[in-house]
């Protein structure tokens, strides 16, 4: 299934609340359920994001074939891994 621009803004508009460190994960797999979601330390992840919003990576998770991968591609994506980075101090 692929990703519609539609969803990109809605995922957009939910990471850049301002309590979305707190809030982001839930609502996006609430609103979202036909998608697959991660959440992780930026660190965690070596693939350069898709796109990255507030104190969040996005990456596009492919699992359409036998392995799960990072895509850059929206038509591909099935999921999202939402990577927060660490708070600047």
């Amino acid at each position: 299934m692929a990703l519609a621009v539609e969803e990109l803004a809605e995922i957009e508009q939910v990471l850049v609340w301002p309590d979305a460190a707190s809030l982001a994960f839930a609502a996006l797999r609430q609103k979202f359920p036909h998608l697959a979601w991660i959440r992780c330390d930026a660190s965690d992840v070596t693939e350069s994001p898709f796109r990255s919003f507030g104190d969040f990576d996005l990456h596009l998770l492919d699992k359409a074939d036998h392995c799960v991968r990072i895509t850059a591609d929206p038509a591909r994506a099935s999921g999202i891994v939402l990577a927060r980075r660490a708070a600047k101090s």
